[in-house]
């Protein structure tokens, strides 16, 4: 049987199977059956700053209502505030440190991050708390025509070194591939000392009804379609990188998995497939995994990893094609 060990963010995983940030992960009981069921690692679900913002806002409003509550020389406002930001942390904290005394796997906490706001300072008390490591989920939509591409570049950069001064566990970046220079601000990710990138988050993907005229989620899930173009990055980037990369989005089965793994990938973070399949999918994924190194004669991950990246393949321009000039000109 092959060894499927791995390390990520320095830290040593079983296998390099990750269970990614979402309701799987939001409790101590489904964690625990997480690594029952062979789980190498598991990020908790995030911490959404655009939630704790949104709450904080809808109070504040009411408080202004309220000729009882509020005063214009009243501390009511600043209470509400740093109440609200403080019962939504000591909830994740304590998380933390319940999930931490249950499980052996590395326990990663997340933050999804939308600014460099103050409550970034809040990080080390998730390593206090026990945390292996802190993933920063950035999801900024660049959708104001107002605001340039380098604004949006100088908010992420921002966020990763006010992190950064905060804790000493390691910190990754989950990114979207929604850049003007996706390789260049990789580099300049990498370049801030970080200790892993993960490719790609997704945004939410708004629908319509067309009957009642409402408005509805698209695509909760991922599907395999998807994981080609992190494929195709994950190729690009990870010869490039001295930090460690792990794959997300469009990983279903044990192909996809070891397809990830050619690119480059240190570990890959799977949500859907357990959704739709349950937590057996992950054992599934792992035998698919050890019978092709089986068969292909490797005993080690690191014998084949990055064997398909952009540097190692034998027709490197493929990664940077961006249109089917073979498959359209066969057409006729």
């Amino acid at each position: 049987m092959a060894d499927l060990t791995t390390k990520y963010l320095g830290l040593s995983l079983s296998n390099p199977l990750i269970i990614g940030s979402s309701g799987l992960t939001d409790s101590v009981d489904n964690i625990g059956e997480l690594e029952r069921a062979g789980a190498g690692a598991v990020v908790l679900k995030s911490l959404f700053e655009e939630q704790i913002m949104m709450e904080v806002d809808a109070s504040l409003r009411e408080a202004y209502q309220n000729d009882m509550i509020y005063s214009a020389k009243s501390e009511t406002l600043d209470y509400i505030d740093i109440h609200i930001k403080e019962r939504t942390l000591s909830a994740y904290i304590e998380l933390i440190k319940e999930v931490k005394n249950k499980v052996m796997i590395p326990v990663i906490a997340s933050v999804n991050c939308i600014s460099s706001a103050e409550w970034v300072s809040f990080a080390n008390q998730f390593e206090e708390a026990g945390a292996d490591a802190l993933e920063l989920n950035i999801a900024i939509l660049p959708s104001d025509e107002n605001t340039g591409p380098e604004s949006i570049e100088n908010t992420y950069l921002d966020i990763i070194n006010r992190v950064r001064s905060q804790v000493k566990i390691p910190v990754s970046v989950k990114i979207s591939p929604c850049f003007t220079n996706l390789a260049m601000m990789v580099r300049k990710i990498a370049d801030t000392g970080i200790n892993g990138l993960v490719l790609f988050n997704r945004f939410y993907t708004p629908d319509f009804d067309i009957n009642n005229f409402s408005e509805k989620s698209s695509n909760t899930f991922s599907t395999p379609s998807e994981a080609g173009n992190v494929r195709r990055w994950m190729g690009i980037v990870s010869p490039r990188l001295k930090c460690d990369l792990a794959a997300s989005t469009g990983i279903h089965n044990s192909e996809d998995l070891i397809k990830q793994l050619l690119a480059g990938a240190r570990a890959v973070q799977v949500v859907s497939t357990i959704y739709k399949n349950g937590r057996d999918q992950i054992q599934k994924m792992l035998g698919g995994l050890n019978q092709w190194m089986d068969e292909k004669g490797y005993n080690k991950i690191d014998q084949f990893r990055g064997k398909m990246s952009q540097a190692e393949t034998s027709n490197p321009a493929a990664y940077e094609r961006i249109q089917f000039m073979k498959y359209f000109s066969e057409i006729q």
